[in-house]
């Protein structure tokens, strides 16, 4: 196993977080795809972007701490694999790579469920830790993994390190799943509806889905992140939105509700 892999597996999807961010925030001015205003963003949201941006720059130093410690750990049992691969195994490649980007999404949907869900109910949790990231009532791109330390590694950072051991992904693979977690999370977080977008089209769970979460009547709904909305349906906290023109310009999410 190269390290080369290792050290891009690190510093790859943390390149692509910034760089995708970035051209959100350059779409921000395009006003009549916006679920939120930009005096609204300015005005309702309780955290500058200037702690968004320090705070998430933590999350990626520990990320980068655990992944690091992750990857010498199991490097011995990636060598060992990939040594006693077969030629067979090899030609089926691409079909493992999508049983392990299938295994692996399926791991951080579950595990972001149930610890999102919690800290939800859990009073304390949501008053001392989850309300980092409700500080963001109008989220945007770079805020995605925004949260309390304590919450990034718990959920985000464990939750990725499972996803890596239990799918069996090498750590050439993880620069890609990664990296794709990366813009889904980012995507679903930019406030943006704009025309054509894939991730619209394929996920259900997508960027006026999570909106919904972050309005005052739909925190308590819509939990499933960043891939499905299997976990929401399943256990009854699935919230349908409608897509709606906003006065004075622009698109809303608006909640269905029951």
């Amino acid at each position: 196993m190269e390290l080369n892999d290792e050290v891009l597996a690190i510093i790859v999807p943390i390149i692509v977080y910034w760089v995708y961010s970035g051209i959100y925030l350059m779409l921000g001015s395009l006003e009549n795809y916006r679920l939120h205003s930009k005096s609204d963003e300015e005005a309702k949201n309780m955290v500058s972007k200037r702690e968004v941006a320090k705070g998430v720059l933590l999350q990626q130093v520990v990320q980068a701490g655990v992944a690091f410690i992750m990857f010498t750990l199991t490097r011995n049992d990636h060598e060992q694999k990939v040594s006693a691969d077969s030629i067979e195994e090899q030609q089926t490649s691409l079909i493992v790579l999508a049983k392990q980007f299938f295994i692996g999404m399926l791991v951080v949907d579950t595990w972001q469920y149930f610890w999102h869900r919690y800290m939800h109910l859990n009073k304390f949790l949501y008053r001392h830790i989850h309300s980092w990231h409700h500080r963001m009532v109008v989220s945007y791109s770079f805020g995605a993994q925004y949260n309390h330390p304590i919450e990034g590694l718990l959920l985000d950072t464990l939750g990725g390190a499972l996803a890596f051991v239990i799918s069996g992904m090498t750590p050439r693979t993880s620069i890609y799943f990664f990296s794709f977690a990366a813009i889904k999370g980012i995507d679903d977080h930019c406030g943006l509806w704009l025309p054509g977008n894939i991730f619209h089209i394929f996920f259900w769970n997508n960027t006026a889905y999570h909106d919904v979460h972050h309005q005052l009547y739909g925190n308590k709904y819509n939990f499933s992140q960043p891939f499905f909305i299997t976990w929401d349906k399943i256990l009854g906290t699935y919230m349908p939105y409608t897509l709606e023109k906003r006065e004075g310009g622009g698109l809303q999410a608006k909640p269905k509700r029951p």
